[in-house]
């Protein structure tokens, strides 16, 4: 559970919230950050973009890596300053490949129900890091910046 070279953060800066393995509370976590953005003033496009991604992240880590199992948890932990917002989402899973994750504008995966979190995260956020086990995600967003930069693994 280490944070990502390239994502600039000291350990003792992130808060860290173990949840149970449902929505509902995840969604209680999710409010929790956006709370944080409201109070640092974020654009409404960037909220919106931390909000999408991070609803992915939760929605994965509860479906597809604690297989909606209920005795499992999720653990975020999360930064939010003026400048930017760091969010790591780590379920108890086995983990996958990003890399191994069918694209999802591919022909023949288009009317597919899943498979498009992990591009709208990329698509959405400043940087998205999978560990190598693939059952955690670091993202970060800087508040008001240019457009995505993403993608290291």
């Amino acid at each position: 559970m280490q944070v990502p070279s390239e994502f600039d953060v000291r350990e003792a800066d992130l808060v860290e919230l173990v949840v149970p393995n449902d929505l509902q509370s995840a969604k209680r976590s999710e409010d929790r950050i956006m709370a944080e953005l409201a109070r640092c003033r974020y654009t409404a496009d960037v909220t919106f973009a931390i909000k999408l991604a991070l609803e992915e992240a939760l929605t994965n880590a509860v479906k597809h890596g604690n297989n909606n199992d209920a005795s499992k948890q999720l653990v975020l932990r999360y930064s939010v300053t003026p400048e930017r917002t760091v969010i790591m989402v780590r379920d108890e899973g086995v983990g996958f490949s990003p890399t191994r994750v069918p694209d999802p504008t591919a022909d023949e995966n288009l009317e597919r129900p899943n498979g498009r979190g992990i591009m709208l995260m990329q698509a959405y956020m400043t940087r998205v890091h999978f560990n190598k086990a693939g059952n955690e995600v670091w993202m970060l967003k800087r508040n008001r910046e240019e457009g995505p930069i993403s993608v290291a693994q």
